[in-house]
């Protein structure tokens, strides 16, 4: 079941008794937490300016590279409080440096959308909800089209999960773009792989002449999608596709990333890219992926306690 559609007007490298992320926990576990009660006080765009990033518009579409599409996920952490406003900025000076054609974005609280919509104004933004916690998608006005979008509901999600589902036009060609942050910790296994199940019939869904894409903080482990029979042939993971390089496989790591300032060491592979290439027409291919957000920022910690992903697509028309 379908609701609100709208047209435009690794592998594990984990002790078994990991502790689960702090992060991955507070939503649900933690009712004085702003997510929960649905209150916020905070102001993210006191004392920014305003980015002039959509000023010069017309040149930027002369710049677009028809052949190269680039994408950017990214789980960024809203529900850690601390240092979340320089964390945000430093969100947002990523997406100004690498100025990817769309971005999908989890774990984003309400106090970042209007900081998002002053700091990357050449952008349309598309919010699965706007209150509590949720994903959203950003379109590049220049680049990207938005035809309609749709939210798919996770029927027995503990912790308000969906799945959003974009539709675009790029240089005529039509894109399914889909983003979601499937269920949280080792406990919810369970749900989370009937949450990869309706997201991969999602994808198989759509029509054979459009290519899909899906990104996102899937959560996954490994034996999850064993236990579900693997991919389906005509689905890639885009990371497996590319030969599996290994300076981009864990996107969650407790050793390197000291956010979370855990005792314990965990790196894994949560965050993940699916795609279903056209059977015809206009194909987008992944060419390459790498991590970002690997620098400390001024006030010492990370923009998130995950990775960003950037992957770079060849666009066959």
């Amino acid at each position: 079941m379908r609701r609100r559609s709208t047209s435009p007007s690794g592998g594990r490298y984990c002790a078994p008794n990991s502790p689960p992320s702090p992060a991955a926990t507070r939503p649900w576990r933690a009712a004085s937490w702003p997510a929960a009660t649905g209150t916020w006080s905070i102001d993210l765009t006191a004392d920014a300016t305003t980015s002039n990033a959509g000023v010069n518009s017309e040149d930027s579409q002369q710049k677009e590279d028809d052949s190269n599409f680039s994408l950017i996920t990214w789980n960024i952490d809203g529900l850690d409080l601390g240092n979340v406003k320089d964390r945000a900025r430093g969100i947002c000076t990523y997406l100004a440096l690498y100025s990817p054609d769309v971005v999908f974005l989890q774990e984003v609280i309400p106090p970042h959308l209007p900081l998002l919509q002053m700091k990357a104004g050449n952008y349309t933004i598309i919010p699965s909800n706007i209150d509590e916690y949720f994903t959203a998608v950003m379109l590049k006005k220049s680049r990207v089209k938005l035809l309609k979008h749709e939210i798919v509901p996770f029927p027995t999600t503990a912790m308000k999960r969906n799945l959003l589902v974009v539709h675009v036009s790029i240089s005529g060609i039509e894109l399914c773009l889909m983003t979601s942050h499937l269920e949280s910790t080792k406990d919810h296994s369970k749900e989370r792989i009937k949450q990869l199940q309706i997201v991969l019939n999602e994808m198989q869904k759509e029509s054979e002449s459009t290519t899909v894409i899906f990104g996102g903080d899937t959560n996954l482990r490994d034996s999850e999608v064993t236990k579900l029979g693997n991919l389906p042939d005509n689905i890639k993971d885009a990371w497996e596709f590319l030969g599996k390089p290994q300076h981009c496989r864990y996107t969650w790591d407790t050793q390197s990333n000291t956010n979370l300032n855990a005792a314990y060491k965990c790196k894994m592979r949560f965050d993940r890219i699916y795609f279903r290439p056209a059977v015809e027409g206009g194909h987008f291919i992944p060419r390459s992926m790498d991590l970002i957000g690997l620098e400390k920022l001024e006030c010492g910690r990370f923009p998130s306690d995950h990775w960003g992903i950037l992957c770079n697509f060849d666009v066959i028309l």
